[in-house]
């Protein structure tokens, strides 16, 4: 059984930056393509970023394009999401994902994830 459990998360002034860390076990983590999500209250979850199995290739939503940087560390069984120059419409619930299947490239759609973690509040003040 897959566990995700994301931190990380807070209040930050617009501006400002964050780091979510997404801790996986229970699968060989190196083996799937990880993603970030994030749902607002009223509106559907939608895609951030993904990664690779091996870390190259990142995937990003255009609204986050240049702002945000998912990493990983396959040592540690942990990805990343690090989030500069936070605006207030950042904020959310941002879930963590693993792929469904191994060695997949990563996708944005929802449907190609399999597992999700619990979630963690970002919140940014203007």
């Amino acid at each position: 059984q897959v566990r995700l459990v994301e931190s990380g998360g807070g209040l930050v002034q617009a501006g400002g930056s964050l780091r979510l860390s997404c801790a996986a076990s229970g699968r060989t983590f190196s083996n799937y393509a990880m993603g970030w999500f994030r749902q607002d209250p009223g509106k559907e979850r939608e895609f951030v970023a993904a990664i690779r199995w091996g870390g190259s290739r990142p995937l990003y939503a255009d609204s986050v394009k240049g702002r945000f940087t998912i990493s990983r560390d396959n040592a540690k069984n942990t990805v990343y999401l690090q989030m500069n120059s936070l605006k207030p419409e950042d904020t959310a619930v941002y879930y963590c994902a693993q792929h469904r299947d191994p060695f997949t490239v990563p996708q944005a759609q929802q449907t190609h994830f399999g597992s999700w973690g619990q979630g963690t509040q970002v919140t940014v003040s203007s």
